[in-house]
């Protein structure tokens, strides 16, 4: 059981792909480390894997099945993964109160009010959000608390797998610790998780495995070398010999 992305050429303009050929695999109940410096692509690469952003070539899997039709990538993704922000502010309504936010998978599922409730309530306090904060809207809380919705809000959806975009980025240590500790506890429920991070000390004290962007693209690059090899020498045994 895994999410990975296969061969997978992706970029923001067509025919100049920021990252080609790449492989990753997230296996479920495991915590992987994604790092890399600016502008390497790893927003990029955990957008195409939360199923937001469609590759121009290589296909993403979901414990096998694969997302190949952007009319498919939406409706799968939905019930799969989930994918946290760096800036909670721009993930949320202004004019919504923490409840709300929460609450907003199940009510695009349509999931009857008092029950909405109740499951809204339980998972706040997973994330240390009191009942009171739950009334507040989002210039009403700090940046950590209103994170903490966020990560409330992906968690209530029960995904397989969920991408951490820089999540901790605007977080105080002792609030970054705490909200790292609720998701281990997910992931040890078998809840899979990309961690993608420019602090590395964070990434090897919380992930099982580290990936470095440049070396995925690196082994991208020898792979293709290989393959071109090994193309070449089968055309020279083919070539039919002069006389």
């Amino acid at each position: 059981m895994s999410l990975r992305a296969h061969n997978i050429t992706v970029g923001h303009t067509p025919g100049d792909p920021l990252l080609t050929d790449i492989d990753l695999t997230l296996p479920a109940g495991s915590v992987v480390g994604l790092t890399g410096p600016s502008g390497s692509g790893k927003t990029t690469l955990a957008r195409v894997l939360a199923g937001l952003h469609p590759p121009s070539a290589g296909t993403v899997t979901v414990d096998g099945l694969p997302i190949t039709q952007p009319s498919r990538w939406r409706n799968r993704g939905q019930r799969s993964i989930a994918m946290l922000f760096p800036s909670p502010r721009q993930a949320t309504s202004p004019r919504w109160t923490l409840e709300r936010i929460i609450a907003e998978p199940l009510a695009v599922t349509g999931t009857p009010t008092d029950h909405r409730a109740r499951t809204v309530h339980t998972t706040a306090l997973r994330v240390g959000l009191t009942s009171d904060l739950l009334q507040r809207q989002p210039h009403q809380v700090s940046d950590g608390q209103l994170q903490r919705a966020c990560i409330a809000r992906a968690l209530i959806q029960r995904p397989r797998y969920l991408i951490c975009d820089e999540m901790t980025a605007m977080l105080d240590p002792a609030t970054t610790a705490t909200l790292v500790h609720v998701l281990t506890e997910e992931a040890d429920a078998a809840l899979g998780i990309l961690a993608v991070s420019h602090d590395h000390q964070l990434l090897h004290a919380w992930a099982d495995t580290v990936i470095d962007l440049p070396e995925l693209v690196s082994q991208a690059h020898s792979r293709r070398r290989d393959e071109h090899r090994a193309l070449s020498t089968g055309a020279t045994r083919a070539a039919p010999t002069r006389r």
